[in-house]
Order: structure tokens, then C-alpha cells, then sequence
């Protein structure tokens, strides 16, 4: 991963889930040029969240380490974004 404060993920393999291993982190939708806007999401006290813009499920898992995703191609790792 970068060197983000809030990672970012992407989805530009066009997977139905992401697992992530943060609670709060950003959703760029595909890898720029072609990203929304970046989005904040924050999970709270869920496991699911579906970003408003592109509908990515991303799904919270406890073993992953914080920044990370399943699959791991989905952490976006271009510090411009």
C-alpha cells in the first residue's frame, strides 16, 4: 500500500466482494484515470458497506491486516490518488 493515512481500494477487476481489513478507508471505483470521486466509508459497528458510486460490497475481515484487501490487486497503491 502507499503511503495513505486512509487506504484506498479499487475495484477495476470487477469482483463482486471486496474484503478489507479496515473500518474506515476510501473507494476510488477503478484505478485513475478512470475513478469516481474518491469516497469516504466508514463501517461503524457493520461488517458491509456498498460504495454509492460504482456499488462495490466491501466486507470487513478481522484477518486481514489493516490496508489491506481479498484480492490483494484491490489496494490501490498510485500515491496520486
Amino acid at each position: 500500500m502507499s503511503d495513505h493515512v486512509v487506504p484506498h481500494f479499487h475495484n477495476d477487476a470487477g469482483v463482486p466482494i471486496i474484503e478489507i481489513g479496515s473500518k474506515e478507508f476510501m473507494c476510488v471505483g477503478a484505478n485513475p484515470p478512470f475513478d469516481h470521486p474518491h469516497v469516504f466509508l466508514d463501517l461503524g459497528d457493520d461488517n458491509e458497506i456498498i460504495c454509492p458510486y460504482c456499488s462495490t460490497l466491501y466486507r470487513y475481515a478481522a484477518d486481514l491486516p489493516a490496508g489491506q484487501a481479498r484480492p490483494p490487486e484491490c489496494v490501490v497503491t498510485d500515491k496520486a490518488a
